[in-house]
């Protein structure tokens, strides 16, 4: 479900086109302007010596070729480092005995047996979308923070890599699919934790009511908000087994109602998506004036590490043996047995931050030097002096999932951070 922070993202681990056009990369010729006052940054690469897999040069998602070229552009608005272009074609939700692949199957399935195939499911689509597609499509406020080069990443001013799969909505209810899944894996950058990453992967769903599916009298919006909860306390029936389940109404500028549900599960309370009856001025703009329809978003890596057991989320881009052996297609909610624990190394950096200074910036050059070595950065420190000047202290948390870490790495490590932060950041370190 569409959104800045769709359903999916705004319940991801939170506490406090179809294509550009044809499903493709024809054309970057938007008509959309887009300005901000924020800079993007653009990244050096680290001076560590350390081996890292070489980023391909062409892709091709979908049917579609995408050069290096069309996404790390020589332009003042690209904020996209090689680390999250190395990301893409990568499409973890289509490995069938992948935690992500059989998660999804699961929810297919669900759907298949309940509704006799009537749900269209799209899982290959470009996540190179416009920022109509991304933003005013679904309604996002042209103020909203979401639209930031702090929260999106931008490959010109009118392109993006999708926040959410609620981009590819529009297209398809224009395309005249009443009921469908989109699923793919969307673009954030973010903080650094074991339940963030800067790509993740969403499910989306919509259905299509016409007139004639309710009786004359009813209530159309009551008629198919019921009809929604019916479906996903299904669905969570599905997926987690007999649990308790509970509504809570909300608020998304998309649909109105808005629910999130939560179930019962491990001795506590668990979001497990957003939803609702989806906001008139969508379904008009796509020609669909006597139509209501219901909309869902999930994220696919919040139920996994629930269902599996995961505990960090950066284990899901894992290739060690140790960890795929031990899931296989259609064996849902398998225990992920951990096979190693190495300690953590930290390093705190100190500094004079600038007007300018964000967290999700500093989380970029660390990600962008020490990859996902990097596990957690937290602030533990901060203060302003008596001139006004306004003090950050951070700790870094280095840590491998499949080796112990040199002290000598470590502090290589570091000293880019140190350099970079520095230089890219324009702050005075302490």
């Amino acid at each position: 479900m569409a959104t800045a922070f769709s359903f999916a993202q705004a319940l991801l681990f939170s506490k406090t086109s179809l294509s550009l056009r044809t499903n493709g990369l024809k054309s970057f010729s938007f008509c959309l302007p887009f300005s901000s006052s924020s800079a993007a940054l653009s990244f050096d690469k680290p001076h560590s010596k350390k081996w890292k897999q070489p980023v391909a040069s062409v892709l091709e998602i979908g049917g579609v070729k995408i050069s290096k070229d069309d996404v790390l552009r020589d332009d003042p608005t690209n904020n996209v480092p090689d680390t999250i272009f190395a990301k893409l074609g990568m499409q973890l939700h289509r490995r069938d005995h992948h935690p992500l692949g059989i998660l999804k199957n699961a929810i297919y399935e669900y759907f298949d047996t309940n509704y006799s195939n009537k749900f269209d499911k799209f899982d290959d689509l470009c996540p190179l979308v416009s920022v109509k597609e991304n933003f005013d499509d679904v309604l996002v406020p042209a103020d909203h923070v979401s639209r930031s080069y702090n929260d999106t990443y931008y490959v010109d001013s009118q392109t993006v890599l999708r926040c959410h799969t609620s981009a590819h909505q529009a297209e398809l209810l224009r395309r005249g699919h009443t009921h469908f899944l989109v699923t793919g894996d969307v673009y954030r950058r973010d903080s650094i934790d074991s339940t963030h990453y800067p790509v993740f992967h969403q499910m989306e769903g919509v259905r299509v009511f016409s007139p004639e599916d309710w009786a004359p009298g009813t209530d159309a919006t009551c008629y198919v908000a019921e009809d929604l909860k019916k479906c996903l306390e299904g669905l969570a029936r599905h997926l987690f087994g007999a649990v308790e389940m509970r509504w809570v109404d909300t608020y998304f500028p998309f649909t109105n109602p808005s629910f999130e549900l939560e179930i019962f599960f491990q001795e506590k309370w668990l979001e497990v998506l957003g939803c609702g009856v989806t906001e008139q001025e969508i379904l008009k703009r796509s020609g669909k004036t006597d139509n209501v329809a219901w909309a869902f978003g999930l994220g696919l890596e919040r139920l996994a590490m629930v269902l599996f057991d995961i505990p960090d989320i950066r284990l899901f881009w894992s290739t060690d043996e140790r960890f795929t052996s031990q899931f296989l297609k259609g064996q849902l909610g398998v225990k992920f047995k951990p096979y190693s624990k190495y300690p953590p190394c930290y390093k705190d950096v100190s500094f004079w931050i600038s007007e300018s200074f964000t967290e999700n910036n500093l989380c970029e050059v660390v990600r962008e030097v020490a990859g996902d070595l990097a596990e957690e950065v937290q602030l533990i420190d901060n203060f302003t002096n008596k001139k006004g000047m306004t003090s950050h202290c951070y700790r870094i948390a280095y840590r491998s999932m499949e080796r112990s870490l040199t002290d000598e790495e470590i502090n290589k490590l570091q000293s880019t951070v140190r350099e970079l932060v520095e230089s890219k950041l324009k702050v005075v370190l302490r």
